[in-house]
């Protein structure tokens, strides 16, 4: 129990750093750039993206401490958290395109991407751990509605 909740605590802390650092990238857009962009009734209020993100980023790493505390040495295992850290490197990346680069096309490349990858990562986890798994679903459906919002926002700009 030890090893899992130590695997499970620099998970957690390496996504909330990757967070960390996309926020990095978001924080002169989000008050300059974004706010002139048109887009969709549908867009949540800004005050809802920090709260959802920090959330998602915990399950995401308590998720891949449980993975991780299966042992790495497991060829699954190993599958599973590489493609856990390659969707978190395009979760990061997105941040970067869209807010940092203010490149709505491209953002939308890279998220249609990171579905992919999610959906990947999370077939992987479940060979490992059912559970785990389950604990990416958030994730998966907050990033299918970022991708409609990034599309829209796109079309409309």
């Amino acid at each position: 129990m030890k090893r899992k909740a130590t695997y499970i605590f620099y998970a957690v802390g390496i996504c909330l750093a990757t967070g960390f650092l996309a926020g990095y990238a978001t924080e002169t857009s989000v008050n300059d750039w974004y706010p002139t962009l048109n887009k969709p009734w549908f867009t949540p209020p800004g005050w809802l993206f920090a709260p959802v993100w920090i959330t998602l980023y915990i399950l995401m790493g308590i998720s891949a401490g449980i993975v991780w505390a299966r042992g790495f040495y497991h060829r699954w295992v190993k599958k599973a958290l590489y493609l856990f850290w390659f969707q978190l490197l395009f979760n990061g990346a997105w941040s970067i395109v869209f807010f940092g680069l203010h490149e709505l096309f491209w953002a939308l490349v890279v998220i249609v991407i990171l579905l992919v990858l999610i959906v990947m990562t999370i077939r992987a986890f479940k060979v490992v751990n059912k559970r785990a798994a389950w604990l990416l679903a958030p994730y998966l459906l907050w990033v299918c509605f970022a991708t409609l919002l990034n599309y829209r926002i796109w079309a409309m700009n």
